[in-house]
C-alpha cells in the first residue's frame, strides 16, 4: 500500500482524503493474537482498540460490591450498588467479549430515587498518561478509540439501568421518572465531551446499537441528534472526529442521521443482513465516513463468495472514497481466519482492478 501504515490508512479515510486502498479494521476482542492475526495485521489490517479509556468513572458516594457464583453450567455475577438512598442490584453471565444480563437495576418504582443518586453521583477523571502511553507502545497496525458512552436515552432502553421491556411500559405509563434520569444523564454526558476532545485520541463513538422499531424518528429526532451534535461541536473544536455504532436496521432513521454533525457511521451492515445496501448508504449519508461492518451471513460462504462478495460492495458505489470495512460482529470459530483472509484479498483485488476509483491522489501516503 505504498508504504502507508495500516493506522494511517484508516486515518486517511476518516479525514475524508483519498486513499490507495479500503481499509480492513476489527476489534480487538474479535481476533485472538496468533499466527493467522499476525499474517493480516502484516498484509494491512488495523486493530481497533477500545479498552484503554480516555477517562475513569468512579462514584465517591455509592458502594459496590460484587459476587461470582455458578448456577448448573453458568458462572453468574451479582453486582449490589448501595447508596444512601436504597440498594441496586444487577445479575449477569459474562460471555466471551459479551455479558447476558439476567437483570438490571431498575425492578420497580421505588428504585427511581437510588438510580438518580447513582446517575448524579458519577465523576470523571482524565487518563490521558495511560491512554498516551498505550498508544505509543501499540505500534502502527492499531488506532485507538474513545467513547462517549450510550447516548442518554439509550442508556435507559439498552444500558444496565432497565430492561427494554420495563423501558416502554415506563415511557408510556411514568414519562416524569424517566424524564429525570433523562436529563440527568444529559448533564453527565455533557462533563465527558471535553475529556475525550482533548484526549490523544483522534475520534470517538457516541453510543449505538440504537433500535428504530423502538424508539421511531420522532424521538430519534428530539432525544438522540441533538446530543450527537453537541458532542461533534466539542469534538471538531479539537480537531477530533465523533461517530456513531448504527449496526440495526436505518432506514426509518437515514433521513435524520444525514442531518447530524456525525463525521462516519460506524458497524452500518449493508444487506441482505439490514434493510440499506451500500449503495443506499451512499446516497443518503454523501458526506459521512462509512465504516462498514462486513455483513456477518456471508462469513459462512465458501472463502471465493466471500472474497467477491467484499468485490461486489464496492462495486456499488462509484468511488470507495470514504470506506472503511470493519468487523464489529463476531463470527464463527470455524470460519473467521478464511473468512477475513477473504475479505482482505477482495478489497485488495478491487484495488488493483478498479484504481481509476480510488482518484489522483490515492497512490500517495497520508
Amino acid at each position: 500500500m505504498n508504504g502507508v501504515t495500516p493506522r494511517a490508512l484508516v486515518e486517511c479515510v476518516l479525514r475524508g482524503h483519498e486513499a490507495p486502498q479500503v481499509p480492513f479494521t476489527i476489534y480487538e476482542t474479535m481476533i485472538p493474537q496468533c499466527a493467522a492475526e499476525r499474517e493480516m495485521r502484516n498484509r494491512g489490517m488495523c486493530i481497533v482498540e477500545r479498552r484503554v479509556p480516555a477517562y475513569r468513572t468512579h462514584r465517591p458516594n455509592v458502594r459496590v460490591r460484587s459476587e461470582t457464583f455458578v448456577e448448573g453450567a453458568k458462572e453468574l455475577v451479582r453486582t449490589s450498588y448501595e447508596t444512601p438512598v436504597g440498594t441496586l442490584t444487577t445479575l449477569h453471565e459474562p460471555a466471551g467479549f459479551t455479558s447476558w444480563w439476567h437483570e438490571r437495576m431498575w425492578k420497580r418504582p421505588e428504585d427511581y430515587r437510588a438510580l438518580l443518586y447513582l446517575i448524579q453521583d458519577e465523576r470523571y477523571e482524565p487518563c490521558y498518561d495511560a491512554l498516551g502511553e498505550a498508544q505509543a507502545r501499540a505500534g502502527e497496525d492499531l488506532i485507538f478509540r474513545s467513547g462517549f458512552g450510550l447516548e442518554p436515552l439509550q442508556s435507559l432502553i439498552t444500558g444496565t439501568m432497565m430492561k427494554t421491556e420495563d423501558f416502554c411500559i415506563q415511557w408510556m405509563e411514568n414519562r416524569d421518572e424517566i424524564d429525570k434520569l433523562y436529563r440527568a444523564l444529559v448533564s453527565k454526558r455533557r462533563e465527558t465531551y471535553p475529556i475525550v476532545a482533548q484526549s490523544p485520541v483522534m475520534h470517538a463513538n457516541y453510543g449505538g446499537n440504537v433500535i428504530p422499531e423502538i424508539i421511531g424518528p420522532e424521538v430519534f429526532r428530539d432525544y438522540y441528534v441533538p446530543h450527537y451534535n453537541e458532542a461533534a461541536e466539542v469534538m471538531h473544536r479539537h480537531g477530533k472526529l465523533v461517530g456513531c455504532h448504527f449496526d440495526d436496521e436505518t432506514a426509518l432513521l437515514a433521513d435524520l442521521i444525514a442531518q447530524t454533525d456525525l463525521d462516519y457511521i460506524e458497524a452500518f451492515t449493508p444487506a441482505p443482513d439490514t434493510d440499506m445496501s451500500l449503495a443506499e448508504a451512499r446516497r443518503k449519508w454523501p458526506g459521512k465516513v462509512l465504516w462498514l461492518n462486513f455483513p456477518s451471513s456471508v462469513h459462512l460462504r465458501p472463502d471465493r463468495e466471500v472474497e467477491r462478495a467484499a468485490f461486489d460492495l464496492l462495486e456499488e458505489i462509484e468511488s470507495p472514497r470514504g470506506v472503511i470495512m470493519g468487523i464489529t460482529e463476531d463470527m464463527p470459530e470455524s470460519r473467521w481466519r478464511d473468512s477475513c483472509r477473504a475479505v482482505m484479498d477482495g478489497l485488495a483485488r478491487h484495488a488493483r482492478e478498479r484504481p481509476e476509483r480510488y482518484g489522483p491522489g490515492a497512490s500517495r501516503p497520508p
